[in-house]
């Protein structure tokens, strides 16, 4: 009764079946993956930005890139503003995670004479993206400032591709070491995302902080995965006894029809030998 699985069309249905098994249970876990790496992810900034500020410089250094276990720290820094190679950062949302602007970035010169970048905040894109937009100028004088410490941007990491031929002193990623080309100054690897103090008129506006609650559906994701891949042995039972079922009711259907077609003839004979008896009969009747 089960030879029909020998046929072409239910030898691919398993296979496809048995591929899609592995591929699913695999699928599930790389959900899970990224499940652990947002729990985890959350746990570091949670705990990040909850450490007590320290000087940018017990973090950061001139050409060294950020630890991952850094980000988000707060730190202090001191000194005077480069506001001459200050530079926007193009296609950035604001707070209300809708409107597209800028990114102040501006370098911080320290005591040291070393330079940090510091992310100012968020401006409007204005209506003329060819030009330098206005931006609201920052403190003179030597100021300390607040923030969380962030590691270079690149294309790789952000996703966000470094376009060229760019208006002048517009950028796309934040980037140290690009800056340090730009200003032939040392600069720390990373860049601070100011927090403090706010600027006046609220503008530039802070940079939020980042959300360290949301664990995202990753994990749910995963459980379907797996519940996909447990599906399809079931379904294949239930295609399999559903085929069986019906070829099973058509080879009955099949009997009973070919029973039929060998019964008519003797059926027929039968109404001929019953016919001929009344013929005698009547025939005998007329005779009387």
């Amino acid at each position: 009764m089960y030879r029909f699985l020998l046929s072409r069309q239910w030898v691919i249905l398993t296979l496809v079946g048995l591929v899609l098994i592995p591929v699913m249970i695999k699928l599930g876990f790389w959900q899970l993956h990224r499940h652990e790496h947002k729990v985890a992810q959350n746990q570091l900034i949670a705990s990040s930005l909850a450490a007590k500020p320290v000087p940018v410089t017990e973090l950061a250094a001139p050409g060294r890139d950020l630890p991952h276990r850094d980000m988000w720290r707060p730190v202090t820094a001191t000194g005077r503003y480069d506001t001459a190679h200050e530079v926007v950062v193009r296609q950035r949302t604001a707070a209300d995670e809708q409107s597209i602007g800028y990114y102040v970035l501006t370098p911080l010169t320290l005591g040291n004479g070393d330079d940090v970048l510091v992310n100012r905040g968020w401006i409007s894109a204005g209506d003329d993206l060819t030009k330098f937009p206005h931006v609201p100028p920052a403190p003179k004088g030597t100021v300390t400032v607040t923030g969380r410490m962030m590691a270079d941007e690149t294309t790789a990491v952000s996703g966000i591709k470094d376009t060229k031929g760019l208006p002048p002193r517009q950028v796309m990623l934040i980037n140290s070491k690009e800056q340090a080309k730009r200003t032939g100054r040392p600069m720390l690897g990373g860049y601070i995302e100011q927090t403090g103090p706010e600027a006046p008129g609220g503008t530039p506006e802070m940079v939020p902080e980042p959300d360290h609650d949301s664990i995202g559906p990753h994990m749910a994701y995963a459980i379907q995965w797996w519940l996909f891949a447990a599906a399809v042995p079931v379904g294949w039972v239930v295609l399999v006894r559903r085929e069986r079922r019906d070829r099973a009711k058509a080879a009955e259907e099949a009997a009973a029809g070919a029973d039929e077609a060998d019964n008519a003839p003797e059926v027929a004979e039968t109404g001929r030998e019953n016919g001929g008896s009344a013929d005698v009969a009547r025939s005998a009747a007329g005779t009387e």
